[in-house]
């Protein structure tokens, strides 16, 4: 079975929403990543500059695009224009899966691109709007939404462990336990530094726990292309979920980033959404997933068009007439013909009369 059709491709949407108040004000932006292998994303679209910049809106339809949906009715054509320059022109190589995660507390991601994309090429751009937006999916045939961000419940000794697990996989280690009130993650860091968490206190550890969420969610949802990669056809899958801690992010992101690179062989895309408020509105997701019932579509009825316009109705109604007229006269001369012809041999042959 060709690789292209086999493979169970992904969409990364990572959107953050920054807590801290922006000197000069609010600065939202948009973060497109595009795989090493596979495009989805055109290279250098006119859209995603300070000069066109995007709203919620459109990015929402740029994701239900991805995932094969078609966008809101309520799209503006400048609107659906953006799309086509943001996009790849072909509609049916598109994601089998999108990983939405909402990021609080983040303000800026351009110190971690370049750890984070490595080979992969970025298209960053502004949004001009602070508001929400819906993406509205129709029933569990096209879209099955799962959630990555469950939270972890479980005793000191397991926690040990899953902490065990992600200092492991990010190259660090942990030391101590929780019992004992000395845990303590140690991170190395792309710069040379260390980062060290002490899991007795309550921010690190909340700070780990959702990072340990993430990774177990990434994880389920690589799981799950293993599981259902023999299958052609199935409804796109849609991970969501949450992550409240930050100092880890820009490591932790690149390597989930790496790691789905290699699981989906490059076919992978990313957005990354960057929100600079402090209003309570800020705390509601940039994007929100609707499912709605699917409602039945009839095709209605409509009367054929009258295209016969008067010029054509005259020329129809006087060929008739005429038609009509030489028949009517055909047939009375036959009639006169048939009534007064004289009777000899030649005519009574042709009456089929029987002569002696």
């Amino acid at each position: 079975m060709d690789l292209r059709v086999r493979a169970f491709h992904m969409l990364i949407l990572v959107s953050g929403l920054c807590l801290l108040q922006a000197r000069g004000g609010s600065s939202n932006s948009v973060l497109f990543l595009d795989g090493s292998e596979h495009k989805y994303i055109r290279s250098h679209p006119e859209t995603v500059d300070e000069a066109n910049p995007m709203s919620p809106l459109e990015v929402a339809a740029t994701v239900s695009v991805l995932l094969g949906v078609a966008p809101p009715v309520s799209l503006p054509a400048e609107s659906s224009l953006k799309l086509d320059k943001i996009l790849t022109p072909n509609p049916f190589s598109r994601p089998r899966a999108v990983v939405m995660l909402e990021v609080q507390g983040i303000g800026d991601l351009s110190s971690a691109l370049h750890s984070i994309l490595q080979d992969d090429s970025a298209l960053s751009g502004k949004i001009i709007s602070s508001g929400n937006a819906h993406i509205e999916l129709f029933g569990d045939d096209e879209v099955s939404q799962t959630s990555i961000d469950e939270p972890i419940e479980c005793d000191s000794a397991c926690a040990g462990r899953e902490f065990s697990n992600l200092a492991r996989w990010l190259g660090g280690s942990y030391v101590g336990s929780m019992e004992s009130q000395d845990g303590e993650l140690e991170f190395p860091l792309a710069s040379g530094t260390s980062l060290n968490l002490h899991v007795s206190k309550e921010a690190d550890r909340t700070f780990a726990l959702s990072l340990v969420s993430l990774f177990n969610g990434v994880k389920t949802a690589m799981e799950m292309q293993e599981d259902f990669e023999a299958i052609n056809q199935r409804p796109v899958d849609l991970f969501t979920g949450c992550f409240t801690g930050i100092k880890l992010f820009h490591m932790a992101l690149a390597r989930l980033f790496g790691s789905l690179q290699k699981t989906y062989q490059g076919e992978v895309v990313g957005v990354i959404l960057l929100n600079e408020q402090t209003s309570a509105s800020s705390m509601e997701p940039m994007l929100d997933v609707k499912l709605s019932p699917r409602a039945s579509r009839w095709l209605q009825e409509r009367p054929a068009a009258n295209t016969t316009n008067a010029e054509v109705h005259l020329v129809r109604t006087t060929l008739a007439w005429i038609t009509g007229i030489i028949l009517l006269l055909s047939t009375l001369i036959g009639v006169y013909y048939l009534l007064y012809m004289p009777f000899n041999r030649d005519t009574l042959l042709y009456s089929n009369v029987k002569l002696d």
